[in-house]
């Protein structure tokens, strides 16, 4: 047996030894930074996880800055951040871009329970401009399908008193498509073949060459009053060369606003104003005409202003029966 005296030395010894022990053993764990873990939620204003955000984590230390995304629940983590004060931005499509900061210590996690991002403001700017374009070139395209009978163009009739205003580009697009519709070309010759029948014109002579030269200018009397009187002068003076039908009241009140519609129009701007375009445009082909009609059959200023007059009453006419008759006439019209 070992001596009691000897034995509480050596215990003494024994349990000095195992404290180093236990000192150099546990020395180097405390020398470590125990890791700690950054984690939040990410949801919007009515509580609902937000998946896909992406957050960036930067720290003061100038540390590379790091990223992750928040999962199906709207969660993110950052495994053993950076001590210190810390930078997170917390980006997601469709609302605010956030930052918060935080102060990470050594063997603490640091927790965002439940970061709430707000819609981003966003600011739409509406061209009204180019709405109205878009809607006008709608109602051109409808217009271009109205056919009296399905057969003949009725494309400068509006059937909507409220229609957008055209520009000039669709101006000169509805009367392009009027006077160059095959029908028109026929119409035209059926009225060169009347002029041939009658004589009209006696200087064109008779055959297929009297024919040729009375379609040239009834052709030329269509397309000059049409592209002055409904493109070009309605563009420079401001306005819609359409006819707006009414459609309602009384007889007497329809007829009135039918014939005075051959002097009157709106203009782009929604007002009614005197048909200048129509007047000057009824003269202006009159005086044109003069150019290739035979010698005989011109009569100098007089008979200008009585073509001019004859237009203007046509227009009166046919605006009677666009009132009156062509909504019957036209299946396809644009209501």
């Amino acid at each position: 047996m070992i001596d009691t005296a000897l034995a509480s030395p050596m215990k003494k010894l024994f349990c000095r030894q195992l404290s180093w022990l236990s000192v150099l053993i546990c020395l180097p764990i405390f020398g470590q930074q125990i890791p700690g873990k950054l984690a939040g939620s990410l949801v919007d204003a009515t509580g609902a996880a937000i998946v896909g955000a992406k957050i960036t984590l930067s720290a003061q230390d100038h540390s590379p800055a790091r990223e992750t995304e928040s999962d199906s629940s709207g969660q993110f983590v950052f495994q053993n951040p950076p001590v210190g004060e810390l930078d997170l931005i917390v980006r997601a499509k469709g609302f605010a871009e956030q930052h918060l900061l935080g102060t990470m210590r050594a063997g603490e996690n640091l927790s965002f329970p439940q970061i709430v991002l707000e819609l981003a403001h966003v600011t739409t700017g509406v061209d009204v401009s180019d709405n109205q374009t878009e809607l006008a070139q709608e109602q051109i395209r409808s217009e271009e399908e109205q056919r009296l009978l399905g057969m003949v163009p009725n494309y400068e009739v509006s059937y909507v008193p409220l229609a957008v205003p055209l520009d000039v580009k669709q101006k000169f697009e509805l009367v392009w498509k009027t006077v160059f519709d095959p029908v028109s070309f026929g119409i035209t010759g059926l009225v060169a073949g009347a002029e041939q029948y009658h004589n009209s014109y006696k200087a064109y002579g008779q055959g297929t060459e009297g024919y040729a030269k009375r379609f040239g200018a009834s052709y030329a009397d269509f397309f000059t009053r049409n592209m002055l009187s409904r493109a070009l002068l309605p563009s420079l003076f401001k306005e819609d060369p359409r006819y707006f039908v009414k459609g309602s009241g009384s007889t007497s009140s329809r007829m009135g606003y039918a014939a005075a519609n051959a002097f009157i129009c709106k203009g782009d701007n929604g007002r009614w104003r005197p048909r200048y375009s129509e007047i000057l445009g009824n003269l202006a082909a009159a005086g044109i005409s003069n150019v290739y009609y035979p010698a005989a059959d011109r009569h100098g200023a007089g008979l200008t202003f009585e073509d001019a007059g004859i237009g203007l009453g046509a227009r009166a006419i046919a605006n009677l029966f666009q009132e009156f008759a062509s909504r019957k006439l036209t299946p396809k019209r644009h209501h």
